[in-house]
This record gives structure tokens, C-alpha cells and sequence, in this order.
């Protein structure tokens, strides 16, 4: 779920001030989003020595109400970010990557440590390279970013039918669009928060940068989350 709340008016500057805003506002995104994946590690590790997992199997109550609270917090951001103090916006992020770190518990239990490292650094390169493109490209992406969400909404819609019919070829199909779609947001939305920090005044950088860091955040999590269903080895 990616959201931008900001209406975008063109503010003036020289080419100096606006290329130190633009680098200020990213260098927070990915100090943000890399600080809000290594919480989420952290705490998925330090879960999974806890008997979370088991909590979790228990009372499947919990898993929804992570579930529900990180909805919450998203739509929290998106819709308050510029009514709250940068501080409140950053400590929410972490406090999403804290929750999602206990629901992502289970994979550790799932999936082998040595692939789930192998597949993380193969998301990294993947990721890394799509925003650095989103960066630096000239094309205009947001034609395909509106394709992306519609591939995007049909992806989940697919996912809930995923959950009532199992089928393995479904399944696989559905993993395959989950990492082309994600990929495909990984470099649109890059472009799309770069384009915020040359819109934006000076003042806004840090909140730029806490929503831009979540969805990068986002981006990279689900697209960890669908290579793992290709380079993911079972435990079992």
C-alpha cells in the first residue's frame, strides 16, 4: 500500500538548493528504510528465541491483530503525515517495523537461515538496482506506475482466492507477478518520492522522507517475500 499525501506545487530555487534537497530528502529514505529493515530482522530473531511462534500458532488472534495494526499505522501516515510532528511520523514507521518483525516470525521457522540470507542479498542487488534506476532515469514512469497498481490490486485479489483454492501452478504464477510487480514499484516510487523532494519546501524534507522510507520499505519486503518462494529452502 503506497501513499503520497502531499499535492505537489512547483517551488522555486537554484539548481544548488534544489539538487542538497533532493539528496538531503533521499539520504533520509534509505537511512530511514534500511534502520526500519534491520528493526524488523532484530525483532523477528529475538521473537522466534521467545516462543512467539508458538503464541502465535495458539491464538491466530495475535497474527490478526498485527495484521490489522499495520493497516492502521499506513493509513495513519497517509492520511495525518502532514498534520504531525516529524518525530510522530518517524516513530510510527518504527513502530510498524516493529510489528511486522513479529509477523514475519514464521518464515524463520519455514525457510532455511541460509536461504533466507541468499535470498535477502539477491533482493538487495534487485532492489538497489530499480530505485537507482528510478533515480536517475528521465523517462516518465508514472504511466506504468498506474499499471502497477492495477496489477497490484489484482495480485491481492488473486492472493485471497490463493488462500481458498490451493494450487501449486496458481501459486507460482501468483509469486512470479508479486516480484514483477514489485519491482516495477521499487522504481516508481523512488521516482515519485525524488520528484516530492524537488516539489516540496525545505521544511517537509524529513516527513518526505519517513513516507518515502515506507514504501521503499514496503516494496522491498514484499519483494523479499515473493523471491523467497523461489529461492526459499524448506526446512523440512
Amino acid at each position: 500500500m503506497n501513499q503520497y499525501p502531499y499535492n505537489m506545487p512547483q517551488y522555486g530555487g537554484s539548481d544548488f538548493a534544489l539538487s542538497s534537497r533532493v539528496s538531503t530528502v533521499m539520504k533520509g529514505v534509505y537511512l530511514r528504510m534500511t534502520f526500519g529493515l534491520i528493526v524488523t530482522a532484530l525483532v523477528s530473531m529475538l521473537a522466534a528465541t521467545q516462543g512467539f511462534m508458538q503464541i502465535m500458532m495458539t491464538h491466530s488472534i495475535v497474527y490478526w491483530g498485527l495484521f490489522i495494526a499495520e493497516i492502521a499505522i499506513v493509513l495513519i501516515l497517509a492520511s495525518r503525515l502532514t498534520k504531525m510532528s516529524s518525530a510522530a511520523a518517524a516513530g510510527l514507521f518504527y513502530l510498524f517495523a516493529i510489528i511486522n518483525g513479529l509477523a514475519l516470525t514464521p518464515i524463520l521457522f519455514i525457510y532455511t537461515g541460509a536461504s533466507i540470507a541468499k535470498t535477502f542479498f539477491i533482493c538487495a542487488g534487485t532492489f538497489g538496482a530499480m530505485s537507482i534506476y528510478g533515480y536517475t532515469t528521465k523517462s516518465d514512469l508514472s504511466r506504468i506506475g498506474s499499471l502497477l497498481y492495477m496489477g497490484l490490486f489484482g495480485l491481492i485479489i488473486c492472493s485471497l482466492v490463493g488462500i481458498f483454492w490451493h494450487n501449486s501452478t496458481f501459486e507460482w504464477i501468483i509469486s512470479f507477478l508479486g516480484v514483477a510487480i514489485f519491482i516495477g514499484l521499487t522504481a516508481w516510487d523512488t521516482q515519485q518520492i525524488k520528484r516530492m523532494a524537488e516539489m516540496m519546501p525545505a521544511s517537509t524534507a524529513s516527513h518526505i522522507a519517513t513516507i518515502g522510507a515506507l514504501n521503499l520499505y514496503l516494496d522491498f519486503i514484499n519483494l523479499f517475500l515473493y523471491l523467497l518462494r523461489f529461492f526459499g529452502n524448506s526446512r523440512d
